[in-house]
């Protein structure tokens, strides 16, 4: 029988505690391998102030299952545990008791105030980190105690010396004006029977900290930093005490002297608290805030990176290489140095004429400084900022410098993985991590552009290019379930536009409505929905989805009629000139109409999922206006589009945007000719084109066009940054260029997820993976060999279990005797559609493991030599097969 496991409650990570839901909906997950089995019956246990009760439902659901018992109260903490049997009456095994904790629900639960400092010393200390100290005691035996707490600002909690939980950059990023996240920690083993002493430092952060390119703007949501917090202690003769912030907590100064996002961190080791510490008294205010419990994970500590080297730059300072374009700080060991003595570490991701590369970062310092005191051995890291880097420009060091005296702490929303990928290709498979690592390093409370420079904003049009690869590579429902509350909020005060950036800090820049960035309103949610099977991600956002519809400016064809003549189109299009990204080789009005159609098309789905019928009937009629619309204006009868480029044959195939199947297939053969004859396997999409190109082709039959534009190393192409030796997903296709130097142009990230939207291609025509039904109950499996690819390998782990996909190419005595073998794995209570290469078949299985082995011939590999201008050839480089991992029985 199945084993039943990952009991988790909405989009929360099971060890999450203080949820913010009353009836808190709940699944799980299957393991083993049993054939075609299909849950039948469920029931789940609840016990409850000390009461057990069981509900059996006859359903095949494991998602979202609804909460069975009366609603939670406000801290109230229940246990649970599932069950179930398939038609037979076969039982499963208990699963493993999973345990539910609400947190503070309602404004009255928060008994305290908010507080400040009653004054600033000096104006230029305004934003200088603040730290907030309550002392107390305890004189009974402690059952248990929870912590309740969030600041205007990002915080640092220690109790009795030691970290209160091993969030950072907590509260994260929210639109303040419209919620600010509280964390529940436990507390329970660091209170000690007597004196206490709660010390919690509060920082700028995206409070009131710099924010935006430029200059950019401080004090956006307030200009004072504060706490709110509530102490909970449950004894064990039942007694509850409270302890509040109030007026009894105090407020002084620490050995953090500044701290802020963009620029860095100053720790003076000689301010460190002591008793010569000074405090003054605290201002209080009512809350004003609405506070909510998160509903994705905490950004945390997840990996650390050691160095790969030292080195000493023509200037005479010392660089450290860690080896990876990552994302976080250092923590570093230094020992001696006098008091006063100041150790500065400059970060950077590239290095330029064997400098660290400082323009990039634009007016981003990213700078940390140590100034030290007599103490022998100082172990620091930052608390209140984080850096994009690999290299670290080192100025002031005491004594030797090694790759020992420091270590890379990689930092970002602590989300579940699930998605891998693997093939014979060892550049493809850098191409995968270095997408994998881009996604880590722009997920640190919000999905940002990037994470370096005097920006790290959440640009909406670069979520929605990448959603369909991030959700195969992490569980980021409750992540961007929250930010996408932010996001109809911010709509809302823009009377229906969706701004470029969410939260939206940026709201004097552009103010108008603009194609996919707006259009994140409907198609991440759809997203989310076909990743999870939530039908309430739809809901929460429907009425945004109307919203952003009904606001798009219309011509009488029901075609985009912009107001303003700029757009962002096909924004970062390789043939762009470096200081205008958006003047790209595709009509931005073909853009934009095509992804009107889209849109359309999903909110008439999205209506009929939601029951909504007389807005089903809308949209449909409205998708049919657009179709034809789109059609007469941007295609001719041959299947011609409007631009000869990759974007806009792209779009039109894969929206289905060409009335004809004739005009399809002229479409497709046009499109093969021009990546053939003019882009010669080049990349020539920006960010409209990126995501689809690939599935456009394999759409019709060509993912042997696109296998080839894949691995082409030549710039612009997705192998060019790999064989420069990048280690995340660059903005731009050349932010550096072959000779080694920068791109001039005045945004050049070398970390941005945007064009690594390719992964989905990976996933779902490599590997094949592809929903059927939302969540993953139903998949299609398809794998498409090519491109000389000896195997691949890869596996999702749904909300119902693993999914899992191996081929492998098996060489006979010649070429046309070759054989594939191919091992499927699905989870229990789901079924896929399964189809091999050079069948028509489709082969639907249930539950379980399953190969086969069939006759295949793989295309010609490399290809034939490519014919330049004047007769000249240019032969296809070909990387030796890595050794299949796995053994098996063919």
């Amino acid at each position: 029988m199945p084993g039943i496991t990952d009991i988790r409650f909405e989009h929360h990570h099971p060890r999450d505690i203080g949820i913010g839901e009353s009836c808190p909906r709940i699944s799980w997950s299957y393991t083993g391998e049993d054939r075609d089995w299909v849950q039948e019956f469920y029931t789940i246990e609840v016990s409850r102030h000390g009461v057990t009760k069981s509900y059996s439902i006859r359903s095949s659901q494991c998602l979202f299952v609804p909460w069975p018992s009366a609603p939670l109260s406000s801290m109230e903490v229940s246990l649970i545990r599932v069950r179930a049997s398939d038609d037979e009456g076969n039982l499963t095994e208990w699963s493993d008791i999973a345990t539910v904790e609400v947190g503070l629900l309602h404004r009255e639960d928060w008994k305290c105030q908010l507080i400040h400092a009653d004054h600033v010393e000096r104006p230029e200390y305004n934003h200088r980190p603040i730290v907030f100290k309550r002392e107390f005691s305890l004189q009974q035996h402690i059952r248990r105690a929870r912590l309740y707490i969030t600041a205007h600002g990002i915080y640092s909690a220690k109790l009795n010396g030691k970290p209160i939980s091993d969030h950072v950059l907590s509260p994260g990023w929210t639109d303040y004006n419209n919620r600010l996240v509280y964390q529940t920690s436990d507390i329970t083993s660091l209170l000690e029977f007597d004196h206490n002493m709660l010390h919690v430092t509060v920082a700028p952060g995206w409070h009131c900290g710099r924010l935006g390119w430029g200059s950019g703007k401080t004090n956006i949501y307030s200009s004072d930093l504060g706490v709110i917090a509530l102490l909970r202690v449950d004894y064990e003769n039942g007694d509850i005490s409270m302890l509040g912030t109030d007026r009894k907590w105090q407020w002084g100064y620490g050995p953090t002297i500044s701290a802020e996002l963009y620029d860095g961190e100053v720790f003076d080791a000689s301010q460190s608290l002591s008793p010569l510490t000074q405090w003054g008294s605290v201002d209080c205010k009512p809350i004003g805030d609405r506070l909510e419990a998160p509903d994705g994970p905490p950004i945390k500590r997840t990996q650390e990176v050691h160095p790969i080297a030292i080195l000493t730059s023509p200037s005479g300072q010392r660089i450290i290489d860690m080896g990876q374009n990552m994302v976080g700080w250092l923590r570093i060991k230094v020992i001696g140095g006098a008091t006063g003595h100041r150790i500065q570490l400059q970060f950077a991701e590239a290095l330029e004429d064997g400098e660290c590369a400082l323009r990039t970062l634009r007016n981003a310092k990213a700078r940390d400084t140590v100034i030290m005191t007599e103490q022998g051995t100082l172990e620091w890291e930052p608390e209140f900022t984080y850096h994009g880097f690999r290299y670290v420009g080192v100025d002031g060091w005491p004594g030797v410098l090694t790759i020992d005296s420091v270590k890379g702490i990689v930092v970002h929303t602590d989300m579940k993985r699930t998605g891998s990928f693997s093939c014979s290709n060892p550049l493809l498979n850098k191409l995968h991590e270095n997408i994998v690592w881009s996604m880590r390093g722009n997920f640190v409370g919000i999905p940002t552009d990037c994470p370096q420079r005097d920006e790290r904003l959440g640009w909406t049009g670069d979520i929605n290019v990448f959603a369909d690869a991030g959700n195969f590579l992490y569980r980021i429902g409750g992540t961007l379930k929250t930010w996408l509350d932010d996001l109809k909020y911010e709509q809302q005060e823009a009377k229906g536009i969706v701004p470029l950036v969410i939260p939206n800090v940026i709201d004097g820049f552009d103010q108008d409505a603009h194609a996919i960035w707006g259009d994140v309103a409907v198609m991440l949610p759809w997203s989310l929905y076909r990743a999870t099977g939530d039908t309430q991600m739809l809901a929460r956002q429907y009425s945004s989805m109307k919203a952003w519809l009904d606001v798009i400016p219309r011509r009488e064809n029901q075609l985009w009629d912009y107001i303003s003549d700029w757009k962002l189109g096909d924004w970062l299009d390789p043939a762009a000139p470096a200081d205008d990204c958006g003047k790209a080789t595709t009509n931005p009005s073909f853009v934009s109409d095509a992804f009107l159609a889209h849109v359309t098309t999903l909110m008439k789905n999205i209506s009929e999922i939601l029951k909504e019928p007389q807005d089903a009937q809308k949209y449909s009629k409205d998708s049919e206006e657009i179709h034809s619309a789109f059609a007469h204006e941007y295609i001719t009868p041959a299947g011609l589009v409007a631009n000869s480029t990759q974007t806009a044959f792209a779009l039109a195939i894969q929206f289905n945007l060409l009335p004809s199947e004739k005009q399809q297939s002229h479409a497709a053969q046009y499109l093969s000719k021009i990546i053939r004859e003019v882009y010669r396997y080049k990349i020539g999409t920006g960010f409209a084109g990126t995501p689809y190109i690939g599935h456009a082709l394999s759409k019709v039959g060509l993912s042997d066009i696109f296998y080839r534009m894949l691995l082409c190393r030549k710039n612009p192409s997705w192998l060019y940054p790999v064989t420069m030796g990048a280690t995340t997903v660059w903005e731009r296709w050349d932010s550096m260029l072959p000779d080694g130097s920068i791109n001039s142009g005045d945004m050049t990230s070398f970390n941005h997820y945007a064009l690594g939207s390719v992964a989905s291609w990976m996933h779902s025509v490599i590997l094949g993976f592809r929903i059927e039904e939302a969540g993953w109950k139903k998949i299609k499996i398809e794998p498409i060999p090519g491109g000389g690819l000896r195997w691949a390998s890869g596996e999702y782990l749904s909300g119902f279990g693993l999914y899992r996909v191996r081929w492998l190419v098996v060489e006979g005595p010649e070429k046309q005797h070759e054989r594939l073998w191919v091992e499927v794995q699905v989870p229990p209570n789901t079924s896929a559609d399964v189809k091999l290469p050079n069948s028509e078949e489709w082969n639907h299985i249930g539950s379980g493991s399953y190969s086969w082995t069939v006759p295949f011939q793989s295309t010609q590999w490399p290809p034939d030599p490519m014919v330049l201008p004047f007769g000249q050839q240019e032969a296809f480089p070909v990387d030796e097969s890595l050794p299949c991992p796995w053994d098996m029985k063919v």
